[in-house]
């Protein structure tokens, strides 16, 4: 009996393993392909317990078997790749179950299968957002943010996914459901009572948490974004308080499945104006960001020369996705395109946003910075304004939309996501990053930087044509050399992507021995049997991270799949 027949007696949800659908979710939008045995659409939580159990169970007889949860698929890292069981969320686990105004804002109850967009016009029904939207949020669900412990451009002054989390309805090893939350007080010790899994969970956690607390602290990632490793850090003291709903938000998928989320939200500011700065240079990064951050704006994103050339290639494409007449946004792009004519293509556009309830308000604090900007007299830096959200979005269009057109149009390459998201104290990228261009400079590839210039976290996407014979050696070694740069500077090899395949391999060089052992440790508590998507963040079984085989699912002719 195949495995597929074997779980079509085991759940009411439906079971595909047609060579089109493995074929499907043998891929994301990473670099990798990992074709599954089987994809599984649970229709219920009963549904998730029982493929839990049955999972459990065979693999304690020693049967090769896992579970990988996947929604849309769009992750950048390899996370939602399994070779065993896909657990599709996105088919029946997606309805939003409840959103509630508050005095602080509201919450909302969701299912992790519920894209963003959809998400998102619900909640704005009620004058609330969740503001740690990527800028994929037409893309992704709101279950993978959670997994991923996502963020965009609101994080410099809202923060991250993991931020929003209240509660997570999840199901655990033993195949029961709990509600995980933060704890403390009473509520707390009794919890720490309880003879079930989930209290043995919590005491094991609890006492990790307190006796490791030194090695925990030293290991704390020293940057405002980080989705790399397991958030012990950040769930308590152990002794007084746990958090094991914050734990599980960002942990990929490894040690539960998550059927419900219960989100807070926000009400947002209506107006936004915009200061647009076109750096020719990037040395003045080191002056700038200071002076950026000191007017306290609502985020400062960024994207380079080579996005701009892209974004002037495929100009039309841009305009269809602003739903915009093309000669009206060519109209609207004419001080750009007199820019160009007199001064080339910027190095750096830097998109600094300012928000407030009444739209005088916003311009008013645009106005501001770009007076301080213009007042350096710095001829390698001009300055535009725009003064509402519909002068702006053609600015944020091109910085959503990159990626997407990197992918659907460059011939004979593809985008090869795997330096993407790295993060260093915005402090130093003055100095960083001309570092980092020299490094680049050592390989023959073309690439895009975008990103969130106000937390220091970039997306590099360099494009590699996968027939050369040496793709594979050139991102194992790039990898490792950007990586090294971007620890000396104590930054973060991930701020919003996750580890997935991609970097899980980097993730003891991050964090250290003693710290990789904890995160061996928390997964091995929740997940003994080791049925949680495997292969990602830790590896069981082995003394170290480096031993790990880097790219083993590489979709490149001299890769090993």
């Amino acid at each position: 009996m195949s495995l597929a027949e074997e779980l079509r007696s085991v759940i009411a949800g439906e079971v595909d393993d047609s060579p089109q659908t493995l074929e499907t979710y043998s891929r994301d939008a990473s670099l990798f392909v990992l074709k599954p045995e089987v994809v599984v659409r649970p229709n219920s939580v009963e549904d998730v317990q029982k493929l839990v159990r049955f999972v459990a169970a065979e693999k304690k007889k020693g049967r090769a078997i896992s579970l990988t949860p996947r929604a849309a698929g769009t992750d950048m890292s390899g996370g939602p790749l399994g070779e065993s069981i896909i657990v599709d969320m996105l088919a029946h686990f997606n309805k939003t179950l409840e959103i509630k105004e508050d005095e602080e804002g509201g919450y909302a109850v969701v299912e992790p299968g519920v894209f963003y967009r959809d998400f998102d016009k619900e909640t704005r029904a009620h004058n609330l957002i969740l503001p740690s939207y990527t800028a994929s949020r037409e893309l992704c669900t709101v279950g993978g943010m959670a997994a991923n412990d996502s963020g965009g451009e609101r994080n410099l002054k809202l923060g991250k996914t993991a931020r929003w989390v209240q509660e997570l309805e999840v199901v655990l090893a033993d195949g029961n459901v709990y509600t995980l939350a933060n704890l403390s007080g009473h509520e707390f010790a009794e919890k720490l009572k309880e003879t079930s899994f989930e209290g043995e969970v919590y005491r094991s956690m609890a006492k990790l948490v307190s006796e490791n607390k030194d090695t925990i602290e030293k290991a704390k990632p020293q940057v405002s974004k980080n989705s790399s490793g397991y958030a012990l850090w950040d769930i308590g003291d152990g002794a007084t308080s746990l958090n094991l709903a914050r734990l599980m938000v960002g942990s990929q998928g490894t040690m539960c499945i998550i059927t419900k989320i219960t989100y807070r939200l926000v009400r947002p500011k209506a107006h936004s104006s915009m200061v647009i700065l076109f750096m020719n240079d990037l040395d003045d990064l080191g002056k700038t960001i200071p002076l950026l951050l000191k007017h306290d704006p609502d985020s400062i994103e960024s994207y380079d020369d080579k996005t701009f050339s892209l974004a002037t290639k495929y100009f039309p494409e841009f305009a269809l996705q602003m739903k915009a007449n093309i000669i009206s946004l060519g109209i609207s792009f004419l001080p750009e395109v007199w820019r160009l004519l007199t001064g080339g293509i910027p190095k750096l556009v830097v998109l600094v946003e300012f928000r407030d309830d009444a739209q005088n308000k916003a311009l008013q604090k645009a106005r501001a910075l770009a007076a301080d900007i213009s007042s350096m007299h710095d001829k390698d830096i001009s300055v535009s304004i725009a003064k509402n959200e519909k002068e702006s979005q053609k600015y944020w269009v091109v910085r959503h939309e990159s990626f997407s057109l990197l992918r659907k149009k460059v011939r004979g390459m593809r985008t090869a996501p795997f330096i993407d998201d790295f993060v260093v104290p915005p402090h130093t990228l003055a100095e960083f990053l001309p570092r980092l261009n020299t490094i680049l400079a050592e390989y023959d590839l073309t690439y895009t930087i975008a990103g969130h210039v106000g937390d220091g976290n970039f997306h590099i996407i360099p494009l590699i044509d996968p027939k050369r014979p040496d793709a594979e050696a050139i991102i194992e070694e790039l990898s490792g050399k950007v990586y090294d740069l971007v620890l000396s500077y104590h930054g973060s090899i991930t701020g919003e992507h996750n580890d997935g395949f991609i970097r899980t391999p980097f993730v003891e060089k991050m964090f250290g021995s003693k710290m990789t052992t904890l995160f061996n440790e928390t997964e091995a508590l929740f997940d003994p049997n080791d049925i949680f998507n495997p292969g990602k963040k830790v590896v069981r079984g082995l003394p170290g991270q480096g031993d790990i085989e880097p790219f083993a699912h590489l979709d490149l002719p001299h890769g090993t799949a």
